[in-house]
């Protein structure tokens, strides 16, 4: 493969580019490279060389999913060449937008079926764009009758077809691979189809180290516990390789979170949140922004969790903007504005706080569910379980909903919150036997699944839940099992330290206790003074010297 060439931070060409003939497979000693800083991308097409630049550039903004300036670069190209059947895929492909966004609305499935079959009456392209056409395809088609999820398997067996009929189509493998990532199940923790799109995404890495797609994919192939650290390098490498989209900014924080490398997860997102206002991107500002307010949190920043909090009050109304968007969708956007006053309080232990947070109703119910999940929570632990009651009530018709919808996930999602509230409900009521059936029951449930990539981890973590009940009830032992599980699967989390601080200390494991205040001290090292009062505490148990 040739090498690229960037200037001044710019990606440039170093040679010009000549059209694929009928039928040709991409000939990977063309070179391309976007202009703009959105890494090096070549996907070779049989349209006239006039646009091949511009068309790289699209397809870059689409790695990054930066969807409506990739449709831009897309029109364009269709401009200059009404026969480029190719830049219809890049449209159709960008009304898709996140493959890991869940709802499509019918106006993105409607524009991307016109895409496919605008490039499907011109009979242009070759066999091989002719295959990217119809692979697309099966995403739109008959949306109103066939699953989502059908349809999603569809389009992944015929990127694998089409990989394997072009073997030299390097761009076949990556999308191939993205669709992988895509129809993975949660619930799968053998993490069959992650393994697979990570050997082809780690091996073409090593060969284009500048591409965005390749580190992009394997933040998100990495996205689960036990992976996130062989994501590392991509994360720490991404920003760099497309620093002006700001998903590329915000991306590896999902890796950051996932290990619990909090100053590196702000410091992106900081910057994520500045490029996604710049460009009037509510949702992506609000889902960088719930990144930002996790970290903060856990770091005992609570002072710089509130600034982030009280930027958001104003931003509901502009998060269903019109168009393809950016990487985050609408949900992303109702997710985080109900989910950093939730985490705010809870973070803080701040019960009446949480008890007093106001539901934000959307269309699609499960980010409503984060704020009567944290309104019974702070309610049941606050003395007033009474009051949790409705909230619990509001949680189940919105799980019975979701079940209506065939949304298994979030239905899922919401029962776990249900069952944990009701736990501490009926605890507070005085049932302690079936308050810890329920508590295990959603840890259990939660244990089972994997978050989704709309949040940096659950709004409270079941399993954690679980340990301060356990400690509550004079349990240590089963507490400290309960904390130090939690810290497995969510590293460095606040909370959970404490719990596990706490929990050791009683169970007379001073040792371990002492290892675990030091680590509380070590996360929230840039915490401001006085500081939360678990900090004063630790700084008591911990030796100096």
């Amino acid at each position: 493969m040739s090498p690229r060439i960037v200037v001044t931070a710019a990606l440039a060409w170093s040679m010009a580019l000549t059209s694929a003939s009928a039928g040709q497979q991409p000939d990977q000693h063309d070179h391309g490279a976007p202009s703009g800083r959105l890494g090096t991308v070549h996907f070779a097409t049989s349209c006239a060389p006039a646009v091949q630049q511009e068309f790289d550039r699209g397809v870059a903004q689409l790695h990054s999913f930066w969807f409506s300036a990739a449709i831009d670069s897309f029109n364009a190209v269709l401009k200059q060449d009404p026969t480029c059947a190719m830049a219809q895929w890049g449209t159709a492909m960008s009304w898709w937008s996140n493959p890991f966004g869940g709802f499509r609305s019918p106006q993105a499935l409607t524009a991307g079926l016109a895409a496919v079959e605008a490039a499907k009456a011109s009979g242009a392209g070759t066999d091989r764009e002719k295959a990217y056409m119809a692979a697309v395809e099966h995403l739109f088609r008959d949306a109103a009758t066939v699953d989502q999820r059908t349809r999603i398997l569809a389009y992944e067996k015929a990127m694998e077809a089409l990989s394997a009929k072009f073997p030299d189509d390097v761009e076949a493998r990556i999308l191939y691979a993205l669709a992988l990532d895509q129809s993975a199940l949660p619930t799968d923790k053998t993490y069959r189809n992650q393994l697979k799109a990570a050997a082809i995404l780690e091996e073409e890495f090593t060969r284009q180290p500048e591409h965005p797609g390749l580190a992009h994919y394997i933040i998100h192939t990495f996205d689960v516990p036990a992976l996130a650290p062989r994501a590392l390098d991509a994360a720490r490498r991404y920003a760099k390789i497309a620093p002006d989209a700001a998903h590329a900014l915000h991306m590896p924080s999902h890796t950051f979170t996932r290990v619990g490398s909090w100053e590196e997860s702000i410091e992106t997102n900081l910057a994520s949140a500045a490029a996604a206002r710049k460009d009037n991107a509510a949702a992506e500002e609000l889902h960088a922004l719930d990144y930002q307010a996790y970290a903060y949190l856990q770091t005992a920043q609570d002072a710089a969790a509130r600034k982030t909090l009280e930027r958001i009050d104003a931003m509901g109304s502009r998060i269903d903007a019109a168009g393809a968007g950016n990487a985050a969708p609408p949900t992303a956007g109702y997710y985080a504005w109900a989910a950093i006053p939730a985490r705010y309080a809870l973070e803080r232990e701040a019960w009446a706080e949480a008890a007093a947070l106001t539901p934000r109703q959307t269309r699609f119910g499960w980010p409503e569910a984060v704020t009567h999940f944290a309104r019974a929570l702070g309610a049941a632990r606050s003395g007033n379980p009474a009051a949790a009651r409705a909230d619990i009530d509001r949680l189940a018709a919105i799980h019975q909903a979701l079940q209506a919808t065939k949304d298994d996930y979030w239905a899922g999602q919401v029962e776990i919150q249900r069952r944990g509230a009701l736990a501490w409900v009926t605890l507070a009521e005085g049932d302690e036997a079936e308050a810890l059936r329920l508590m295990r029951e959603a840890a259990d449930m939660e244990d089972a699944t994997e978050k989704a990539a709309v949040t940096p981890g659950p709004i409270k973590p079941a399993r954690e839940l679980l340990g301060e009940m356990l400690l509550q009830l004079a349990r240590p032992a089963e507490a400290l099992a309960a904390f130090e599980a939690t810290l497995q699967k969510e590293p460095n989390r606040f909370r959970a330290t404490w719990g596990a601080a706490r929990a050791a200390e009683t169970a007379g494991q001073r040792e371990k206790a002492t290892a675990h205040y030091a680590s509380l001290l070590r996360i929230a090292g840039r915490a401001g003074q006085p500081g939360r009062k678990e900090l004063a505490e630790a700084r008591k148990k911990v030796p100096v010297g």
